[in-house]
């Protein structure tokens, strides 16, 4: 290739944009697009079908019930008060059913021949109930029967007092729990947007590489243009998809009558964090996808794609779970080097946004950021050019070898 040939080539960023362009359109385009918008409502669905058989499950199991096993007369009054207390207290009054005491009673034997899902049985005075039952269902009603069987004593007269209550702003502790919450969710929502749309740039490469287009395309831009133009054009494509599931999600929210007003602000507030999320979203995209093209670009075949799947996963849950560990510990050292450790530092810091109102760390964060995912682009071209373009024909050892070693070039016979 002539020097006057490579001084003729677009400067980077230009063909960076062309090849984006080329690349988002191609996507936008295709018939297969709107199943890539579909994809992530399944899931939703099936959740929604889980939760409502779940919960037909539990109406349909009866929740334990208390027997009572006393004197004809005390029975009368135990159920007054206890009518009366389920009718304030709700559900926290378990339900009662008659359990017939006459002859030889065994109080064990009545809950475990019951028809009924009865957890324990109440028998002795009002004076001194006595309670039969498992320990923990024991333990957990003891205090319950203690309060039906006083009520009943009195008579059932006096009706629970209206208690007067006066909200406060919260406290320094309320409010500390509150945000993690927070923060805890704008982690999560971070990691499954990464993870499900960064995949995506594994199998970029692998059709080109098979019809020779990436050959033309390095002929004729540099290959750093070539990863930076890939890299963004699926940016853009995950934004759409972003938009779209963000707008069918908030109108589902809205018809429920659920807003942001039901969720803890962030220490930043939501218009910050929003901002900040968009963008530590695109840096964790950009970090984690020109690691994932890079050693995409090393597959020869779709197959090598797909064995490569679950260990880029396993990688990101790593990542994830080690920003996780490190929210727990502000300030720590843990944290320090979550912050400072490239594809952990945006779900790191977007937890930051969430538990401390500063902003110019994000400042540092990001620039810091965007110095990595210029490295790691740099670093992925230069791999794909020593590796993959320069190996003459196609590469048949096995992808780890690939990545490790430069296969020699063959020795041109002598003439």
């Amino acid at each position: 290739m002539s020097a006057g040939h490579i001084e003729g080539r677009l400067p980077v960023w230009r063909a960076a944009w062309v090849v984006a362009r080329r690349d988002f359109l191609a996507v936008l385009m295709s018939k297969t697009f709107i199943f890539f918008l579909l994809g992530p409502l399944f899931p939703f669905v099936i959740g929604g079908l889980a939760g409502g058989i779940g919960a037909e499950v539990r109406d349909t199991v009866d929740r334990p019930v208390l027997g009572i096993a006393m004197a004809p007369a005390a029975t009368v009054q135990f159920e007054r008060a206890h009518a009366q207390l389920r009718a304030e207290l709700g559900d926290y009054i378990p339900g009662l059913v008659r359990v017939d005491a006459s002859g030889d009673f065994d109080p064990g034997a009545a809950l475990r021949g019951s028809e009924v899902n009865m957890g324990a049985i109440v028998g002795g005075t009002l004076e001194k109930p006595q309670l039969y039952g498992p320990a923990e269902q024991v333990a957990a009603w003891q205090g319950r029967v203690g309060l039906i069987a006083r009520e009943a004593r009195s008579g059932g007269a006096a009706p629970l007092p209206q208690v007067a209550s006066t909200t406060t702003q919260g406290s320094t502790a309320g409010e500390t729990r509150t945000r993690l919450f927070t923060a805890q969710g704008g982690q999560l929502l971070l990691f499954m947007l990464t993870m499900l749309l960064a995949g995506m740039v594994l199998s970029n490469l692998v059709e080109e590489k098979g019809n020779k287009i990436i050959e033309i395309l390095a002929a004729a831009i540099p290959m750093d243009a070539v990863f930076l133009g890939k890299l963004f054009a699926m940016l853009a494509i995950s934004f759409v998809g972003i938009t779209v599931w963000g707008l069918v999600g908030g109108g589902l929210l809205s018809m429920a009558g659920r807003s942001l007003a039901d969720l803890s602000p962030p220490a930043v507030g939501w218009p910050a964090f929003f901002g900040l999320g968009i963008a530590y979203f695109s840096m964790a995209y950009l970090l984690l996808g020109s690691v994932f093209l890079a050693i995409g670009s090393m597959a020869a075949t779709v197959r090598e794609v797909q064995t490569l799947s679950m260990p880029v996963t396993m990688m990101q849950l790593m990542v994830f779970l080690f920003a996780s560990y490190a929210m727990a510990q502000p300030g720590s050292g843990v944290e320090m080097a979550a912050m400072a450790f490239p594809l952990s530092s945006p779900f790191t810091m977007i937890a930051r946004a969430a538990q401390d109102a500063m902003l110019w760390p994000h400042v540092l964060a990001l620039a810091y950021q965007a110095v990595w995912v210029a490295i790691f682009v740099k670093v992925g071209a230069g791999l794909f050019r020593s590796r993959v373009m320069k190996s003459g024909a196609q590469d048949r050892r096995p992808l780890w070898r690939r990545m490790l070693t430069r296969r020699s070039r063959p020795v041109p016979a002598a003439r």
